[in-house]
């Protein structure tokens, strides 16, 4: 008969991943003719539980370098954009844990997907993935084996000199004959 013991550990309860997709608009002067580039930096995000749903609030960076005056001239325009998400991340275990921790990592940072002229205003596409994980308090029953285990030899350097000088004082060199 096996005994058992109940270890509380802090464990992940529930976990999922969503990919975002927003668009926006922009309206610089001069007006643009053609877009040369498009990133987004400073991604900054935290997780908020609000009764069973996960709220991620955060915010980028987009940088989009335009030529104007019939691709004459070049200009960056900046922008922050803010955001937040709200996702529903589904508990592996049924158990009421109110104090749970909710990590929010960034599986694949905010990037511009698109973006295009359209009336004299830039509208460009932003996607990104994030992964949620809620970690709670949990248990974890282990069985307890009632035998101890053996105790192994500790042999420390004075010990293996004192057996190699034993093997050199009782070896003779010549056992053939």
């Amino acid at each position: 008969m096996a005994n058992y013991k109940e270890i509380v550990t802090k464990a992940v309860i529930g976990k999922g991943k969503k990919v975002f997709t927003t668009t926006h608009s922009i309206t610089v002067d001069p007006v643009p003719t053609t877009i040369l580039g498009c990133w987004v930096i400073n991604h900054n995000f935290k997780g908020n539980k609000i009764g069973d749903l996960v709220t991620i609030d955060g915010s980028y960076d987009i940088n989009i370098w335009y030529s104007y005056d019939s691709d004459t001239k070049t200009e960056v325009v900046r922008q922050t954009n803010t955001y937040q998400e709200t996702v529903n991340v589904k508990k592996r275990e049924d158990d009421d844990i109110s104090n749970e921790e909710i990590i929010v990592r960034s599986l694949k940072q905010p990037s511009c997907t698109k973006v295009e002229i359209n009336n004299g205003a830039i509208h460009y596409t932003i996607e990104k993935e994030l992964g949620i994980e809620l970690v709670g308090d949990t248990k974890v029953k282990i069985a307890i084996d009632p035998e101890e285990d053996p105790w192994d030899d500790i042999i420390d350097d004075n010990d293996l000199k004192n057996i190699e000088q034993q093997i050199d004082n009782e070896v003779t060199e010549d056992f053939l004959e």
